[in-house]
């Protein structure tokens, strides 16, 4: 191959999954929004970007009513329009003639756009034109007019050359935007698409999809009856029902518990507070407008719900002289936090007003912070791997050159340094991102993947020396001296809520033994076998687990209704219960149980074992 034609091939390839993805899902935003124009010549276009998977187009439809039932008429409409064979032409202009076409073409959100562009830029627009390869300049309100134009769009770029360099897609919902994001301004009607390269790629995120709707979170909150809301109560305001609460406790215990065996101490704080504490902290320049207010009726004292607990645990470890051989300190906490989230960006656990943390706080000295990392690093691998997540990879967390950070530029870089050396010697998969720090210090970000290949952020460890120099916090060293300790945050699951949501969904309902609100359940065949259902109950109340762990009580349930033992068994594999012992009369003469196991490796989803009465007990606790 001549060194040309490889040089063109190697551009080629190169741009198949990068920048030629990116624009041929944009291009596919300006063809919707072609096919919408026909379709509903009233509607007023706000932002058509491309975005991870696909593109969507924010639309006023003047006040058509548009829902998830008209996206295929739009797309048998974008079709036509790519079958004309297109070019995606690029047009400059001056502002005098942008403002003339948005008014002219009735285009008010268009108009905004235009109008707070800066002076000196250049304003561009995109044509979607048949049967040309350029064109004649004349103004866009005339050029939008002509026969062979099938769309003009006010737009930066960049798009593919053609309707012929378009692949498969498919538009897939309906939902409302607020223009620009502001709750304060009109609601938008947002189309969203898919795209990719091949008709392969896009049938197996169809196929992901589909399973993710399956084991959609809010959908199997309610089967499982784990957790509801009330309109009562409010939005973002999670009520956890008896079960819900067990599966919470659970996992959150078992966080306490990994911590408390690296030596957390466990501390309590109150839910308000004075918002001079996160005046101090730092905390109230930066988020005071998430921060839900609370009067006092007695003095009219102003409190703050209290959004984070750093401040607090920094105010116990202030409350007393400190000396470095108290050093590290470590305190944890499971506490409920709360965050004036808007309310179109709630979404069922994933994003609450109300989140408990299963927060913790070290106090350390600057030598300790690479063994306090590595210790935390350790209580977060073993916990993913317990919950069967344990493909993770960290994002290195900096600072970049904008000034919403806090403290010394020479201590952050000395701080991610650390981290940096931290994630090397603890072998992490790690990538690095700067301008994703926290404002007081840089952060290594846990990412984990689900069953069906998604990737979530999980656990942090983050560094901060901008805390314990805003409250003075001080111990004593050897030489007799004061110093300032690093404070490091950390969450394991960080959000309980949020990561419910996220192993709800990684399990499909399907917890493992250990952590299912009701480990096993009890189905009667007749009513001749109640007497041993009894001996099989008191054997089962005698259990205590200890993996993960300890002194864990089991949990069940008999079913001895009248139903037929088919209809019990449907129960039971409805509510995802993993262990089913049915007790029929053959099983009292053998003094045995016959055992139904979830196992997903399993033909049917499950396996069965005969088990003698007096083996039950170890079984179910080598499960």
């Amino acid at each position: 191959m001549k060194k040309k034609d490889l040089a063109k091939k190697m551009i080629d390839e190169a741009e198949i999954d990068g920048d030629f993805v990116e624009r041929m899902r944009h291009t596919l935003s300006h063809v919707m929004a072609a096919a919408v124009k026909e379709l509903y010549p009233e509607a007023r276009f706000g932002i058509g970007p491309a975005i991870e998977n696909g593109f969507y187009y924010d639309i006023d439809f003047s006040g058509a009513k548009i829902s998830d039932n008209d996206l295929l008429k739009i797309e048998k409409k974008m079709r036509g329009i790519i079958q004309r064979k297109f070019k995606m032409l690029r047009i400059e202009t001056d502002r005098e003639d942008a403002l003339n076409w948005a008014n002219d073409n009735k285009q008010p959100l268009k108009k905004e756009l235009i109008e707070e562009l800066p002076e000196s830029e250049t304003i561009s627009f995109y044509a979607c034109v048949t049967g040309k390869e350029k064109i004649d300049k004349k103004s866009i309100d005339e050029l939008a007019k002509e026969k062979n134009v099938v769309f003009v769009d006010l737009c930066k770029g960049p798009h593919v050359e053609s309707s012929d360099d378009i692949g498969p897609f498919k538009l897939i919902r309906v939902a409302g935007a607020y223009w620009r994001g502001d709750e304060k301004r009109e609601m938008l009607t947002r189309l969203y698409g898919v795209a990719f390269q091949t008709q392969e790629e896009l049938d197996e995120y169809l196929a992901r999809q589909e399973e993710a709707k399956a084991r959609d979170h809010r959908k199997l909150g309610k089967e499982l009856d784990l957790f509801t809301f009330s309109d009562l109560v409010g939005a973002g305001l999670p009520l956890f029902t008896p079960r819900g609460t067990v599966l919470r406790d659970v996992m959150a215990n078992y966080s306490l518990s990994l911590r408390a065996r690296a030596g957390f101490s466990r501390v309590f704080t109150p839910h308000i507070t004075k918002i001079d504490l996160y005046k101090a902290s730092g905390h109230f320049a930066k988020f005071g407008d998430e921060l839900f207010m609370v009067h006092s009726q007695v003095n009219g004292e102003e409190f703050a719900m209290k959004p984070m607990n750093c401040p607090h645990h920094a105010q116990i470890f202030a409350s007393r002289p400190r000396t470095y051989r108290e050093m590290p300190v470590r305190y944890m906490e499971a506490t409920t936090d709360y965050r004036d989230e808007k309310t179109g960006e709630l979404g069922g656990l994933s994003r609450v007003r109300s989140l408990t943390q299963d927060d913790s706080h070290v106090f350390c000295r600057k030598e300790q912070i690479k063994g306090e990392i590595q210790q935390l690093v350790s209580i977060i691998r073993e916990l993913y791997e317990t919950v069967g997540m344990s493909k993770l990879r960290a994002r290195l967390s900096y600072r970049s050159d904008e000034d919403k950070y806090l403290g010394d530029p020479e201590l952050w870089e000395m701080a991610q340094g650390q981290i940096k050396e931290a994630a090397i010697q603890n072998n992490l998969d790690f990538f690095e991102a700067e301008g994703e720090a926290a404002f007081y210090g840089p952060k290594i970000d846990f990412m984990a993947e689900d069953a069906i290949g998604r990737e979530h952020q999980v656990a942090t460890v983050q560094l901060d020396f901008v805390q314990p120099e805003r409250f003075g916090l001080e111990f004593v060293n050897e030489k007799g001296e004061k110093e300032r300790p690093v404070m490091i945050h950390h969450a394991t699951l960080g959000s309980i809520e949020r990561f419910l949501s996220v192993f709800i969904e990684h399990t499909a309902g399907w917890f493992p033994f250990w952590a299912a609100p009701e480990q096993v359940r009890i189905l009667t065949v007749n009513d001749q076998v109640l007497d041993y259902v009894e001996k099989i109950s008191k054997e089962l109340s005698e259990i205590v687990l200890d993996k993960p762990l300890k002194y864990n009580e089991l949990r069940f349930t008999s079913d001895v209704s009248a139903d037929s033992l088919g209809k019990k068994i449907r129960r039971a594999n409805e509510m995802k219960i993993p262990v089913v012992l049915i007790v029929g009369p053959k099983d009292v003469e053998a003094n045995e149980v016959s055992i139904r196991i979830h196992d997903d490796k399993a033909d049917g989803g499950s396996r069965e074992e005969k088990v003698a009465l007096s083996k039950l007990s170890d079984f179910i606790r080598g499960l």
